[in-house]
């Protein structure tokens, strides 16, 4: 199963300790690291870009970390927000990397067929 998951949090925190991380600037990197150390310490194969996190694992374990993630965010603010994409292909793993290579691997054997190539389109008239 690969799960991308984005999570932040809102509202003013319980603890003030939690109170000046992302002050003045809205920003909740601080939340959001903590949500990726558990992801890194989890030892789940995983990716993180600008907008999400993409772990790979089974089901239980992937749900674990995704769990434990949103309660360490949880300490940034009154309430949290979680959206969450799944990818359930039983029997599969290693699609983290081997998703894009295949992705890849199609744009490199269209690039002929994008840029009017021989089996590519062709202009009328040409």
């Amino acid at each position: 199963m690969l799960l991308a998951f984005s999570v932040a949090p809102s509202g003013i925190p319980a603890d003030p300790a939690y109170a000046a991380a992302g002050a003045g600037d809205a920003s909740v990197h601080d939340a959001v690291a903590a949500a990726v150390k558990i992801v890194r310490e989890s030892g789940l194969p995983n990716r993180t870009d600008s907008m999400f996190t993409t772990i790979e694992g089974e089901w239980d374990e992937v749900f674990d970390v995704v769990k434990r993630a949103t309660e360490a965010v949880g300490k940034f603010g009154s309430r949290v927000s979680l959206v969450i994409k799944a990818d359930i292909r039983p029997g599969y793993s290693g699609e983290l990397t081997a998703k894009v290579e295949r992705l890849e691997g199609a744009l490199d054997g269209a690039n002929g067929a994008l840029d009017g190539g021989p089996d590519g389109p062709r202009a009328e008239g040409s």
